[in-house]
């Protein structure tokens, strides 16, 4: 796609993302790259009415180079990118459920969220690191967030929200839906007598679906 068409799909993106409630005011961010650089969501603006020609561009080196300044947790999406060179995009939300899940979880839970279907291994993976508490836009996180993304798609900010990347903005946005719905089933299943999938369907599906 070109940048036109991909700053065109981030406003459609994260219009729809903002209407069904996984982001509220100005919270959340949104990067997607780019062959000589990287698109982020301006700081301080909602998901639901960004505009395209406002959208920040940032360089090779992260330097902002056009648009709106960028949101103050560039950190976090080079963090990701940088550990991940096959994902094109990376999205963070509040969202309700997976944010919960960020509140009950503790650091040294690797897989917080049960395997309870196959889209959800299939769009986030084996793994779900929870990365200790830091005030948002605090930089320290990033070698926290760089580490864990060299092993899994997504991750969960203690007591803050998601981050999830896809090797294309639409794989990332699908990604962070199918985790905030893994979210709100697996706590509305907790204490139950769920049925998981096995390790050999987990890994069926991941042979099968990479």
């Amino acid at each position: 796609m070109t940048e036109s068409e991909l700053r065109d799909l981030l406003v459609e993106l994260g219009a729809s993302l903002f209407a069904r409630g996984y982001s509220v005011g100005s919270a959340g961010n949104i990067s997607v790259r780019l062959q000589d650089g990287y698109l982020m969501t301006p700081t301080n603006s909602s998901l639901g009415r960004l505009k395209a020609d406002r959208i920040s561009k940032l360089d090779l080196e992260w330097n902002h180079v056009g648009g709106d300044k960028p949101s103050k947790e560039v950190f976090m999406h080079r963090a990701v990118l940088t550990a991940r060179p096959e994902a094109g995009a990376v999205v963070h939300l509040h969202s309700t459920y997976a944010t919960a899940i960020g509140c009950l979880a503790g650091p040294e839970d690797t897989a917080p969220i049960p395997p309870l279907t196959p889209y959800f291994v299939m769009r986030v993976g084996r793994t779900l690191p929870v990365i200790r508490y830091y005030r948002p836009g605090d930089a320290a996180m990033e070698n926290d967030i760089h580490e864990a993304a060299k092993e899994a798609r997504a991750m969960l900010l203690a007591n803050h929200g998601p981050v999830v990347s896809g090797k294309t903005l639409v794989d990332a946005v699908y990604a962070a839906e199918e985790l905030e719905e893994s979210a709100r089933l697996a706590l509305m299943l907790r204490g139950q007598p769920a049925r998981e999938l096995t390790p050999e369907q987990v890994d069926d599906l991941l042979r099968t679906f990479g």
